[in-house]
This record gives structure tokens, sequence and C-alpha cells, in this order.
């Protein structure tokens, strides 16, 4: 497992920008999922597992791991953009590896591709349970296109 303390952090700027965007987000509130490390082209959201956002069977359900999977994705791409640009996902695909279970999810997006306009990234989303015990229970990879941020 990798020293999370070693991980490069963002730029004061960057991650207010990031901060800020996410805390827009509707559905990251609703879902309860948290930012937990903006670092150059990687971001951490975790997502604690609770009744609200599980399946019949009790595993945290398929469009919860996906929703934190393309949105850690997505900020990834993003702190590699200027304050002018947006992120938008063209498209992606998950593996569900394992029932989503554990204490909370950890989605970690990390950019394989930067580019100008499109830039692809991978996904690993995690089921963490109470002892820290670490699970790979999805991956993905998406393309993301930055777009001019829209004018106030």
């Amino acid at each position: 497992m990798e020293d999370r303390t070693r991980q490069e952090q963002a730029g004061p700027a960057v991650q207010k920008r990031i901060r800020d965007s996410f805390d827009l987000q509707g559905l990251m509130s609703h879902l309860g999922a948290r930012l937990t490390h903006i670092g150059p082209g990687r971001v951490h959201i975790v997502l604690p597992a609770r009744p609200e956002v599980t399946q019949q069977h009790g595993y945290v359900h398929a469009g919860a791991t996906s929703a934190i999977a393309d949105s850690a994705g997505g900020y990834a791409a993003l702190t590699l953009f200027d304050e002018d640009s947006e992120v938008l996902t063209v498209e992606y695909k998950i593996n569900l590896l394992a029932p989503a279970s554990g204490d909370h999810l950890e989605a970690i997006g990390t950019v394989l591709k930067p580019g100008r306009t499109l830039t692809v990234c991978q996904s690993e989303v995690y089921g963490v349970q109470a002892d820290g015990a670490r699970k790979l229970v999805a991956n993905g990879q998406q393309t993301l296109i930055r777009v001019n941020r829209p004018a106030a």
C-alpha cells in the first residue's frame, strides 16, 4: 500500500478551485462524499457506507460507486487546467470487480494522458474496512473534454 503522507499536494489556489467546484455538486453532497486529497493529476474522494447509498443486498450501489469514480477522474483532470477551464465527461467505462462494502469507499482518480482538449483518466475504487484493510471493488477509465468556464 502506498504511503499517503508522501503524495504531492496541489497548490492552494488549485485546491480552493477544486473544493469550491466540488461543493457545488448536489449529487456528491447528497451522497455524503468528500474530497480527501487533491494533487496534480490525482484526486481522492471518500464515500461513507450508509443505508442511503446501498442496494437491496446491503452493498454500496453501483450508481454511487460509479459517481465517485467519475468525479474523482474529472477533478484529477481539472487540477491540470487553468482557472478559466472546466471539464465534462465524454465517456467512461467502469468494471465492478467485487461487491462494494466496507466502512467507506475511496475513489482515486489519476490522469493517464493529459491533453489540450481531451484527457484520459483512470479511476480505482476501494472498499475500506474500519481497520484500514482495502479491497479493489471497481476500476474504470474515462475521457474528459476541457471546456471554457461559462461567463458568470
